[in-house]
């Protein structure tokens, strides 16, 4: 996700709507001030989800939402906020 998207609380939107949605996986801020976010769930709530970060928290200003769907790997447990 790219736009002002850091120190806009955009992480904590991202892990609010992912655990209402019921996904796991992880969002983080990227040294080139995008976001990113590897999520993994029931494919419509991971639509859900895309849409949901496209918006951002109102301060936020999303300009690009780059998804790459892969392969379900069941390899998280939780979402988090990682650094």
């Amino acid at each position: 996700v790219t736009g002002f998207v850091q120190g806009v609380s955009y992480r904590y939107f991202c892990y609010q709507k992912a655990k209402h949605l019921k996904l796991t996986g992880w969002v983080k801020n990227h040294p080139d001030g995008s976001v990113l976010s590897l999520v993994e769930g029931d494919r419509g709530a991971v639509e859900v989800y895309i849409k949901e970060l496209k918006i951002g928290p109102q301060v936020a200003s999303v300009a690009n939402l780059d998804v790459k769907w892969l392969t379900f790997s069941c390899e998280y447990k939780n979402f988090e906020i990682t650094y």
